[in-house]
C-alpha cells in the first residue's frame, strides 16, 4: 500500500468512511518518521480529552481568584488577545485563576474564554434568571433527525442557555437566549486512541429562521458516486487549520487521506514563521513533493497559507502583486495545465469591524481583479476561508449577526459584486441550493456540538469550468480546528 499523507493532526473522523477511488495514489505523510513510530507503538495508551463537559466547568478555588493578577477587563475589551497567547501563557494564566491547564491550545483558549465570560455571568446571575423567565418564543429552533420541531412552549421551558456565535469573539449583538435542552451533548468518544464523533450534529437542521425546503447537509447521502478510474479528474481539499504547529503535535489524518485520497491540499491560517517551514518540509515523504508556503512578515505567527501537492505545477506565485496586501501571507497561486488554483485566507473585518473598510474597498476588489487577469489565460479556482457567510442559509443566526464580521451587509454585497457577479460560481451552493452546510463553529460557545455554525469556506470556479464540477462537499466530521475541511472533485 502506498504511503498516506499524515498531517500530524488527530481527527474526529466518523467511523463510516465515504467511498473513494481506490485506483488513485495514497497520500504521503507529514510527520517525522520518529514521531510516526512512537505514535504507532503508543497508540493504545494515548489518553485523549473529550468534550462531553462544558469548557471552563472546573470548580475554581476562590482563594486563588483573590490572588489572581489576570486583567479580566482587558480580555473582555479585546477577546482576540486570548487566541493570540502562547500555550505556555495560557497555562500560566489558567493556573493563576485555579483552573486546570491541560490539553491542546484550543481547549486552553476555550477554558480561559469561558472563565472570562463566566465572570460576567456570575456578576449578573440574578438579573439573567429573572429575564429568562420572560423570554419570548423563538422561530426556527434545532430539529433532531428523529424528533419533531420543538414547539414554542418547549423552547420557552428549555433549561440550557445558548449565545449566538460568530467568527469574531466580541460580537456586540450577542444576547443570552433560551435554547433547546434536546440537543446532542456527547460529541466525542475515545475509540482505539482516536477521537471520533459519537453523534452526527451536522445532520440536525440548526437555523434560527429556516425557510421551507431547507434541509441539513449529510455527506453520507448527498455526495455523488465516485468517478470511475478511467475518468481524468483532480481532487482538492481546503482547510483553515487555525494553527498548523498545534495540530502537528498529535492529530492523525490517515483515515481522512485514505478515504478522500486528495491530489492537492490547501491550508489557511497556518500561523507559521519562515523559520518553521524547513523543518516541516523535511518531514514530507513519498507522494507530496511540491509544497509552497507563504507567511506573514508584517505580524509574525499570524495568518499564513500553504499548498501541498502531488502534481507538479507549471508556475507558482505569492500574493496578488500589491505590497499593502501581500505582507500577511494570505495568497498562494499555482498554475496547472488546465487551471489556476488560488489558495486564499481573506482578512477578517475584526473586532469592532476595524478592517471592514480595508476589506471591502481594497482587498476584495484587488483579489477580484487579480483573478480576472489570470482568467484571461485559463480558468480559475479560488478556495479558502473567505470570511463571509454570503446568504442567510449560510449562518445559524442571521438576525443576531448583522453587525458581526463576516455577515455585515457590506461584506455580503462585496462578495457578490467582486466574485459572483464577475462570473465565479459558488460550487457548493450550485450543487446544493437548499442545503444548510456549515464549515465554521466557534469554540467559545460549543457551536459545533449543536451545529450552530457559519459557512465561511468556499470553492469558487470560473463559469467556464462550473459544469466540470463533479462534487463540492464539506467534511463536518473532521475536527482539530474551528473550521472543517471542504473538498472539490473536478473532471478534467
Amino acid at each position: 500500500m502506498k504511503s498516506v499523507l499524515q498531517l500530524g493532526f488527530r481527527s474526529f473522523l466518523h467511523p463510516s468512511s465515504l467511498a473513494v477511488n481506490q485506483s488513485r495514489l495514497r497520500v504521503a505523510t507529514l510527520i517525522p518518521n520518529m514521531q510516526r513510530n512512537v505514535m504507532a507503538s503508543n497508540q493504545s495508551s494515548i489518553t485523549l480529552s473529550t468534550q462531553n463537559s462544558e469548557p471552563g466547568g472546573t470548580r475554581r478555588d476562590t482563594s486563588l481568584e483573590n490572588d489572581c493578577k489576570v486583567d479580566i477587563q482587558s480580555f473582555k475589551d479585546d477577546p482576540s488577545r486570548i487566541e493570540a497567547m502562547t500555550v505556555q501563557e495560557l497555562r500560566m494564566t489558567l493556573r493563576s485563576v485555579g483552573l486546570l491547564a491541560k490539553g491542546r491550545k484550543h481547549e486552553l483558549v476555550t477554558a480561559l474564554q469561558c472563565f472570562v465570560e463566566n465572570k460576567t455571568v456570575e456578576d449578573h446571575r440574578a438579573q439573567q434568571t429573572e429575564r429568562s423567565s420572560n423570554v419570548s418564543p423563538l422561530e426556527g429552533e434545532i430539529v433532531k433527525a428523529e424528533t419533531k420541531i420543538l414547539t414554542p412552549k418547549k423552547r420557552q421551558s428549555a433549561e440550557s442557555n445558548e449565545v449566538s456565535s460568530g467568527p469574531t469573539s466580541s460580537n456586540p449583538s450577542r444576547r443570552k437566549r433560551k435554547g433547546s435542552s434536546e440537543v446532542v451533548s456527547n460529541i466525542v468518544k475515545q475509540e482505539d486512541g482516536v477521537e471520533v464523533m459519537q453523534n452526527e450534529p451536522w445532520t440536525i437542521l440548526a437555523h434560527k429562521k429556516p425557510q421551507k425546503g431547507w434541509i441539513p447537509y449529510n455527506p453520507k447521502i448527498m455526495r455523488p458516486t465516485p468517478l470511475s478510474k478511467d475518468t481524468k479528474s483532480v481532487k482538492i481539499l481546503s482547510w483553515n487549520v487555525n494553527g498548523l504547529r498545534a495540530l502537528l503535535k498529535g492529530f492523525s489524518a490517515v483515515e481522512l487521506a485514505e478515504r478522500e485520497d486528495f491530489d492537492i491540499l490547501c491550508l489557511q491560517e497556518t500561523k507559521l514563521q519562515e523559520k518553521d517551514i524547513l523543518d516541516i518540509k523535511k518531514s514530507l515523504v513519498d507522494g507530496y513533493h511540491y509544497t509552497y508556503w507563504t507567511c506573514s512578515v508584517s505580524k509574525l505567527g499570524y495568518s499564513g497559507t500553504a499548498i501541498i501537492s502531488r502534481i507538479q505545477p507549471i508556475s507558482v506565485r505569492y500574493g496578488v502583486g500589491i505590497s499593502e496586501h501581500d505582507g500577511e501571507g494570505r495568497v498562494v497561486t499555482v498554475e496547472f495545465d488546465s487551471f489556476f488554483l488560488l489558495n486564499v485566507y481573506v482578512p477578517n473585518s475584526g473586532d469592532g469591524l476595524k478592517r471592514l473598510s480595508y476589506r471591502i474597498a481594497q482587498w476584495d476588489p484587488s483579489l477580484s481583479n487579480y483573478m480576472k487577469e489570470l482568467e484571461k489565460l485559463k480558468p480559475v479556482i479560488l478556495t479558502g476561508d473567505l470570511n463571509c457567510a454570503h446568504q442567510e442559509i449560510d449562518i445559524y443566526n442571521p438576525a443576531g449577526n448583522r453587525k458581526s464580521a463576516g455577515f455585515t451587509n457590506e461584506e455580503r454585497q462585496s462578495f457578490a459584486t467582486n466574485f459572483l457577479e464577475k462570473g465565479f460560481v459558488d460550487t457548493f451552493r450550485q450543487k446544493h441550493p437548499d442545503i444548510i452546510g456549515y464549515t465554521y463553529w466557534g469554540y467559545r460557545h460549543g457551536g459545533r456540538k449543536t451545529n450552530k455554525g457559519w459557512r465561511l469556506d468556499y470553492f469558487l470556479v470560473s463559469e467556464t469550468m462550473a459544469e466540470k464540477v463533479h462534487d463540492s462537499y464539506i467534511l463536518p466530521d473532521v475536527g482539530g480546528s474551528d473550521h472543517c475541511p471542504i473538498g472539490l472533485v473536478l473532471k478534467l
